[in-house]
């Protein structure tokens, strides 16, 4: 239903009549997202990382990248052979690259006649930028009044922070995120030197997803406003200090309920046990509250050269609690006062280190045989190489191997396929992340109507690429 909801909507009326079609006339895929239309204009990770899920699964997306240079994340990182970053090739998938440069007066130009013709203009630009350029929504919801914009900044379009430039890694700190990571000093609760970061751009990619939400939440709203004869634009307005947040879990709430006064649990819920509360931080591997979960030390491997080795274990239901405890042979920790997880927070450091002498004197190996037979969440710590390799990866297909067509031929390139698998829906990766300004002269012509001299000049003049 939503798909042909949202397909239904993308011939719609704008002031001039002539301008009515379906946008994305190229794609005559049955997606959820085909025929949808969408113009890229952010850079790096959080914009393009919504536009790929968004072209993944249907919609046309249009790259608007400066001349000569591209996107900065066509350089990032390890570079192939050609130049350009693998991580590139994959976050481009699917996309048509439009080389324009967005500081000339005829750029600008270029992509409010583009915007006019699609549904969605896509943005991670500080807020301010659009508006100078005159690529603002009051700029061009006058040419499109059913324009949806999605804009993923630091802060937010509002607040006194709005004008910051925000990146990923300093809004998971303004969120709290950054605060919760990290090993424990015993003697303060507080951080043991720095807090810890994944070794990735986290912030980026949790608000690209919230970004695709908000986009398709806004294409749902457009079609309900044109099924009662209305032309409604909207803008999803995404901060990555806020998407951050949207994963904190019960850390508000249990703070605004506990952590102004000391709290003493009640006997009739948890007989014998006092619960000071305490501001949630760093926990090291464990997460704070729920046990047993957490890290534990395994004998060296062959393979990893006799480095220690780790293994996750997963037993916080009470159910699988008592697996592992018989697992493991300590029975002895069973029973009415380790039944839930309330009593076993309680007890946490004679839980986990029974546990650790346990996965101590055996290899990551042996430990995942033990526990995968006795019916208890496990897993090995796994590198990007045993991933590729693992057969779960390759049964489901999650890891893809896509083609970079070159004049002299080619290479493949191994991506993780992009996610959630939709049953009946054949989305598919058709091309990896074009070379810069491949698609120029063909969106300049087919869908501007330019002709061959008019292209010509304009590449003269530096306008395209």
């Amino acid at each position: 239903m939503a798909s042909t909801t949202l397909r239904l909507y993308a011939t719609k009326v704008t002031p001039n009549a002539s301008h009515s079609r379906l946008f994305s006339s190229h794609s005559a895929d049955d997606l959820p997202l085909s025929g949808i239309r969408v113009l890229e204009l952010g850079q790096v990770i959080a914009g393009p990382f919504c536009g790929q899920l968004l072209g993944h699964f249907g919609a046309e997306v249009i790259k608007i990248e400066p001349p000569s240079v591209g996107d900065p994340l066509r350089v990032w990182r390890e570079l192939d052979v050609d130049g350009v970053s693998p991580w590139f090739r994959s976050l481009g998938r699917n996309k048509k690259s439009v080389a324009i440069d967005l500081r000339k007066d005829e750029g600008r130009e270029l992509v409010k006649r583009l915007a006019a013709k699609s549904d969605v203009v896509l943005e991670n630009f500080k807020p301010g930028i659009l508006e100078k350029w005159g690529l603002g929504p009051s700029d061009l919801h006058p040419l499109n009044p059913s324009l949806i914009f999605t804009r993923v900044s630091g802060y937010g379009q509002t607040g006194p922070w709005a004008s910051r430039p925000g990146y990923a890694s300093v809004c998971e700190a303004e969120s709290g995120f950054r605060y919760i990571n990290g090993n424990v000093d015993p003697k303060t609760d507080g951080h043991a030197g720095p807090p810890v970061r994944p070794n990735i751009s986290l912030g980026d990619s949790v608000a690209g997803l919230h970004a695709a939400f908000g986009t398709v939440l806004a294409l749902m709203s457009r079609q309900r406003s044109a099924s009662q004869g209305k032309q409604k634009g909207q803008t999803v307005d995404v901060s990555i200090m806020e998407s951050m947040m949207n994963l904190m879990e019960g850390i508000i709430p249990e703070y605004d309920r506990k952590g102004k006064v000391e709290f003493v649990a009640h006997k009739s819920l948890i007989p014998d046990i006092i619960l000071p509360f305490q501001v949630r931080g760093p926990s090291g591997s464990s997460v704070t509250g729920i046990v047993p979960t957490n890290a534990y030390p395994c004998l060296p491997s062959p393979s990893t050269a006799g480095l220690p080795t780790y293994i996750i274990i997963g037993a916080n239901g009470d159910t699988l609690y008592a697996r592992l405890m018989r697992a493991i042979g300590r029975e002895d920790l069973t029973g009415p006062l380790y039944a839930h997880n309330h009593h076993r927070v309680a007890r946490q450091a004679e839980i986990e280190a029974a546990i650790t002498e346990w996965t101590s004197s055996r290899s990551a190996e042996d430990v995942y045989k033990l526990l995968e037979a006795a019916g208890v969440p496990v897993g090995r710590v796994l590198s990007v190489r045993e991933i590729v390799k693992h057969e779960q990866v390759k049964a489901r297909d999650a890891v893809e191997d896509v083609w970079v067509q070159k004049e002299d031929g080619g290479w493949n390139v191994k991506m993780p396929r992009v996610f959630p698998i939709l049953q009946g829906s054949d989305a598919k990766t058709k091309w990896a992340g074009p070379d810069l300004g491949a698609h120029t002269d063909e969106v300049m012509k087919e869908d501007l109507g330019l002709d061959s001299d008019e292209v010509v000049r304009l590449r003269q003049d530096g306008v395209i690429g």
